[in-house]
């Protein structure tokens, strides 16, 4: 997640070239979901249902602070906070109630298990391991796993169900948002197989008849985002792309990728995106050269990043 940018969206791309208006569907991202009050949460969703979304990506990290992105909201712990393994469920219980109302309006979760912004932040994680060694050593990588089992297995408070059972409340599952991203690209390159391991960590535990899909959880750009060995992965579903630069958006490169995931036999998502009308940096779009009318005109559909009412957008923090 590029708290500095302003707009994501999400759109399946599957195995048409391009997805058309009937068969793609967007949503939004809130990292903050899990303390937005009763009437809050009524107030997202309905917009969100009216504007026909059909998701929502979910985060577990802690809010400290009442307000966030000047929303009042109620604080809440991570999920690990004093000590690696032992999980307050606070965070949890309050999307439980979250999934519920968003039910009722046809929208669907999908839920990032941790975030590279929380490792990198100084989370329990990181104070343990950094960001180089939670990646690298085996006990992180096995403390991580049991994270993710526990998650799986958290009994829904109201529905009396773990939540790899509520899929018809859970579109996905995605270990964590853009790991690895602060490392660099050959970072990543050399420690593919983080991503594969934890989805098969995630898809063991879900069962092979869940109806709830394992994802990746985007990195900074397009070909950042989608690499052959996680296409080849079978444990991963769909592939989520991260993508800022202008030049990511061009017919041409878009369907690259879905040429790549065609032939894997994989979906794509377009879990977050940013641009201006113009061709600037899209955390700075005042002015500039429009961006081609191929670009603008290739139905990938537009949300912002956290919509909380009409005329309303939370921008990502900077």
């Amino acid at each position: 997640m590029k708290f500095s940018r302003a707009a994501t969206s999400l759109i399946f791309l599957g195995f048409a070239s391009i997805a058309s208006a009937a068969n793609s569907f967007a949503g939004s991202n809130l990292y903050y979901a899990a303390g937005l009050s009763t009437s809050q949460r009524a107030t997202l969703l309905s917009n969100m249902q009216s504007a026909g979304m059909k998701l929502l990506r979910v985060w577990l990290d802690g809010q400290s602070t009442a307000s966030t992105k000047g929303t009042t909201i109620t604080s809440y712990p991570s999920l690990e906070t004093t000590s690696v393994g032992s999980y307050d469920p606070t965070v949890l219980n309050l999307l439980d109630d979250f999934m519920i109302d968003a039910h009722k309006y046809g929208i669907k979760l999908i839920i990032s298990m941790h975030s590279w912004n929380a490792l990198s932040g100084g989370d329990i994680y990181g104070q343990w391991w950094g960001t180089g060694y939670f990646y690298e050593k085996p006990e992180a990588t096995t403390a991580f796993d049991n994270r993710l089992r526990y998650i799986l297995n958290h009994t829904h408070k109201t529905l009396g169900k773990p939540w790899k059972q509520l899929n018809q409340y859970i579109f996905a599952f995605e270990a964590q948002n853009e790991a690895m991203i602060g490392k660099g690209e050959a970072y990543i390159n050399a420690h593919l197989n983080w991503q594969c391991d934890r989805a098969n960590t995630i898809k063991s535990t879900l069962g092979s008849n869940s109806g709830i899909l394992v994802m990746t959880g985007g990195e900074s750009w397009m070909s950042e985002s989608v690499k052959s060995a996680w296409l080849s992965c079978t444990a991963l579903d769909v592939i989520a792309i991260h993508a800022y630069g202008v030049g990511d958006f061009s017919t041409s490169n878009i369907l690259t990728y879905v040429n790549q995931a065609k032939s894997a036999g994989k979906k794509l998502i377009f879990q977050e995106w940013g641009a201006c009308y113009f061709n600037t940096e899209n955390n700075n779009c005042p002015t500039g050269t429009p961006l081609p009318t191929a670009t603008r005109n290739n139905n990938i559909k537009a949300s912002p990043f956290s919509l909380l009412k009409d005329t309303k957008v939370a921008y990502k923090r900077s």
